[in-house]
């Protein structure tokens, strides 16, 4: 931990994430229950120690700079923590109690939930977790999931979407497949592979297309819609398939089929009801997954 780099004062942040939560300088001072002024003075006292602007003020309100923007996933990371600290201090954690159902596809709810809901026994015992393996979107607007992990934002306006992170792809096949078959060297040798595809394999053409894999729907000669099925399948030697790099760099006898194949990436997604925000038990769950999925995507992407 390199202490001299923190320079600021968490009530400082905690302003600036409250003010940009809410919009505006009056709306942070009613959540915080301060006066507008203190509002400004704190904001304009974080900017002084980080040495960046943070807000622009106009007639037209208030926007965050882009230093604000790019450190505002940060602040809200840090704002679930707190929230954490303070709700196990006091030991209101443990009190938390009854049922909260979290939704995402198949192959996430078996290969990562696990691992990321596991502090949950700790923290708040009583809470007690339903995994819906689903990609619908349904399952929150017609209230059969309270949590959803998605890889596109909702529209419906009663959800809150926050973007956590974006994960990575690659293509990934078995060594064993690989000493059979022959270690491509080029995109076009590899669009003469053999393929496992997911429940809509045609849907990946283009962008490998794009990428210089013009493999053909023929190349798929097993698919699933089954996320975890079509994993088994890559792992029985099938062939090659667009895999979850947190999966696939884990995996011992599977590899990247181009090790300087470009990485597709795509985003994860967290959801819930808006009226659902004020449950208890919600919150430290959907704080949980928030900063466990964030943590993965980074630990791929070379973070720390």
């Amino acid at each position: 931990m390199n202490w001299q780099a923190v320079s600021f004062d968490w009530n400082q942040v905690r302003t600036f994430l409250a003010t940009a939560e809410e919009g505006s300088f009056s709306g942070a001072a009613r959540v915080l229950k301060t006066t507008q002024p203190t509002i400004g003075r704190q904001i304009g006292a974080l900017e002084e120690a980080l040495g960046v602007t943070l807000v622009e003020r106009s007639v037209r309100g208030l926007t965050l700079t882009k230093a604000g923007r790019d450190l505002l996933d940060h602040v809200r990371t840090m704002g679930e923590a707190a929230t954490l600290i303070s709700i196990v201090a006091d030991g209101k954690s443990q009190e938390v109690t009854g049922e909260v159902t979290v939704t995402g596809t198949d192959l996430l709810s078996a290969a990562i939930l696990p691992g990321l809901l596991k502090p949950l026994r700790q923290v708040a015992p009583g809470i007690r977790v339903r995994i819906l393996a689903s990609s619908d979107m349904q399952n929150l607007t017609q209230r059969e999931a309270d949590i959803a992990i998605r890889h596109v934002r909702p529209d419906q306006p009663d959800l809150i979407a926050r973007h956590l992170a974006d994960f990575r792809a690659n293509l990934y096949a078995t060594t064993e497949y690989l000493d059979r078959v022959g270690r491509p060297r080029t995109p076009s040798e590899v669009a003469a592979l053999d393929f496992v595809g997911n429940a809509d394999p045609e849907r990946l053409m283009a962008p490998l297309h794009n990428m210089g894999v013009t493999v053909r729907a023929e190349s798929f000669v097993m698919s699933s819609e089954s996320g975890v099925v079509a994993w088994e399948l890559v792992k029985a030697g099938y062939g090659v398939s667009m895999q979850p790099e947190t999966l696939g760099e884990a995996e011992p006898g599977i590899e990247k089929v181009l090790p300087d194949f470009p990485s597709l990436e795509f985003p994860i997604w967290l959801v819930t009801h808006r009226e659902l925000q004020t449950s208890r038990r919600i919150r430290i769950v959907f704080d949980l997954l928030a900063r466990g999925l964030s943590d993965v995507a980074k630990r791929r992407s070379g973070g720390d």
